[in-house]
């Protein structure tokens, strides 16, 4: 799908899984280097950036969770002029689509102050596109609080589960951004010779809401690593507490088992059976003997 938006004589063409001829009339139009054109109509495993005479090419890739997405990893190509910008994805890019829509309706009231040259729109975007990001780091650290609560509110072993999804998430958002800190390093140091000296302070920002955004992932990460700790804790002082109880309940009844099995033996010498009252009598020993060891625990403080 190819869509172009134009105003105060910057555009953006945004291609969305483009087909070889969308990406040859860019190429023309734009005079894209083959090479690079040829890396739209795929995905890239890895981000990088790349400085042309007349564009830069970056590729970064971002976590998509929460969605319908068709992979938790979503990338986008960014081929930047001195007046276009060229994205390229390969599937529906929420906070893209966001931004194409104030882009309309600011070009439509002519409100639009994107700056004199593409790199300032690519700036707007990556603002965009790491705030996506650190919504879904709320997201994730709304979850921990609801697992917090629940962690103590007795609720350990279904805690395990809830636990794993969100360090799988955090995972997934880690492993998507922490490459974006070698490419904006490089994208800050050859940006100034390519956009001017007046665009660095914009850089640097930009390296500014990765490092924040990845704080906030660790920050996170940390945290949960501290209640699946808590969790892990609890739920072994519960089974220790559970063993205990099936111990002192094993402890309990085998001799009171031991001691009636023994006037069950049918031998002729036996002092209880045949005596009036002889049921009673081991019902009362029986009783006693047990009360006697409840005692003597809750004594040793086992109880």
């Amino acid at each position: 799908m190819h869509t172009r938006y134009e105003h105060n004589g910057l555009i953006w063409v945004d291609l969305e899984s483009p087909s070889r001829d969308e990406v040859q009339d860019v190429m023309d139009q734009f005079e894209i280097a083959p090479l690079v054109a040829e890396e739209l109509l795929l995905p890239t495993t890895k981000p990088r950036v790349e400085f042309y005479p007349t564009y830069a090419y970056l590729v970064l890739h971002f976590p998509a969770l929460r969605h319908s997405h068709k992979t938790p990893e979503q990338e986008i190509d960014f081929i930047v002029g001195h007046n276009y910008i060229i994205t390229t994805h390969y599937d529906t890019i929420d906070p893209l689509h966001k931004f194409s829509k104030v882009f309309e309706v600011n070009t439509l009231l002519d409100k639009s102050n994107l700056g004199d040259h593409a790199g300032f729109m690519l700036f707007y975007m990556l603002k965009n596109l790491y705030g996506a990001v650190e919504h879904e780091v709320d997201y994730v650290r709304h979850a921990l609080d609801v697992i917090e609560d629940r962690i103590f509110s007795g609720h350990e072993v279904a805690m395990v589960t809830n636990i794993s999804r969100s360090a799988r998430d955090l995972l997934n958002l880690r492993q998507r951004i922490e490459p974006h800190r070698d490419v904006l390093r490089d994208f800050e140091a050859g940006g100034p010779q390519f956009f001017g000296t007046a665009f660095s302070p914009y850089l640097r920002t930009l390296s500014d809401e990765y490092y924040r955004v990845h704080n906030h992932i660790m920050r996170a990460t940390e945290s949960l690593h501290e209640l699946r700790e808590t969790n892990n804790s609890l739920l072994t002082t519960k089974q220790n507490e559970t063993m205990r109880i099936l111990t002192i309940m094993a402890l309990l009844t085998f001799p009171l088992a031991l001691f009636v099995a023994i006037f069950d033996i049918d031998a002729i010498s036996n002092p209880i059976i045949g005596l009036p009252y002889d049921f009673w009598i081991i019902l009362g020993a029986v009783l006693t003997i047990g009360a006697g060891m409840l005692l003597y625990f809750k004594h040793r403080k086992w109880l």
